[in-house]
């Protein structure tokens, strides 16, 4: 049966450009540097509270009461033991055990499902993020500001959007032609000028150093399924991330909880540790 994603709009005209499979660099630079430095500086967790500040892991920011992971998710297999094996972000994760793992210079994971981030957030001992989660450390804590760099209005660049859709690019501009297989094809995330690796536009981060909360990869939500089925995810991705709301604000609720596609990933949040 054809399913159509029907939230990809914007720029959509056919390009003759050939996929070309890219391999990001995990060596240190700039930008990898900078991330790491953000993460070596998050406040360390602990399970007693004895320094009289709610506590998170290190790879997490503390918003109050609850910690945000800094950048989107990628996961890794695991085994029948509980070992951890690499998962290509470019791949589905259907009927697989995965956990969440976060770090800057990693390709977040796309065509995931909530159903599937769910359970990688579970098996890494945190959940998904719920709307007013995403807000927060996405808007600020006035919840006045549409982008995560802060204001209301856009830096052409500053994050990874507005770049239109990759389907076009080898399916053709024929949208009513688009299938779900061709929504999931791994080679969607691969073409050049799409997906980047975590921390890679360094200037699209909040306050407390939450990377890519804005385009990269629509982030699927802890929502549950509305009167459709419907579930949500937020914040845009690489193609757009002005059509269903400016920046922060964007909001998808066309698909259900096991719909996935190339635009698709998660991070995980989880109750920060109180004093």
């Amino acid at each position: 049966m054809r399913r159509r994603a029907i939230f990809l709009v914007g720029a959509l005209s056919a390009c003759s450009e050939s996929p070309v499979e890219r391999v990001f660099p995990m060596t240190p630079g700039p930008v990898a540097d900078a991330a790491r430095a953000s993460v070596d500086a998050a406040p360390p967790i602990d399970a007693n509270g004895a320094d009289g500040h709610a506590a998170c892991p290190l790879e997490m920011a503390i918003l109050g009461t609850f910690c945000m992971d800094r950048f989107e998710a990628y996961v890794v297999e695991l085994d029948s033991e509980g070992g951890e094996h690499e998962h290509s972000p470019f791949l589905r994760v259907d009927g697989l055990r995965v956990r969440a793992k976060v770090a800057p210079k990693h390709v977040p994971q796309g065509y995931v499902s909530q159903v599937e981030s769910t359970n990688a957030c579970r098996e890494a001992g945190k959940r998904l993020c719920s709307k007013s989660e995403f807000a927060r450390a996405c808007r600020g804590v006035d919840g006045q500001r549409y982008y995560p760099y802060g204001g209301t209005s856009k830096k052409q660049g500053v994050c990874n959007e507005g770049k239109g859709s990759t389907v076009a690019r080898l399916f053709g501009s024929d949208a009513s032609a688009w299938t779900y297989d061709n929504f999931n094809d791994p080679r969607l995330n691969q073409l050049s000028n799409t997906l980047a690796a975590s921390g890679d536009y360094a200037g699209c981060v909040t306050d407390e150093a939450v990377y890519d909360l804005v385009g990269s990869l629509h982030e699927w939500g802890d929502d549950a399924a509305d009167s459709k089925g419907h579930g949500r995810f937020r914040g845009g991705f690489y193609g757009d991330a002005e059509v269903n709301g400016h920046g922060c604000l964007y909001e998808t609720s066309a698909h259900e909880l096991s719909y996935h596609d190339y635009s698709t990933g998660f991070r995980c949040c989880q109750d920060a540790v109180q004093p």
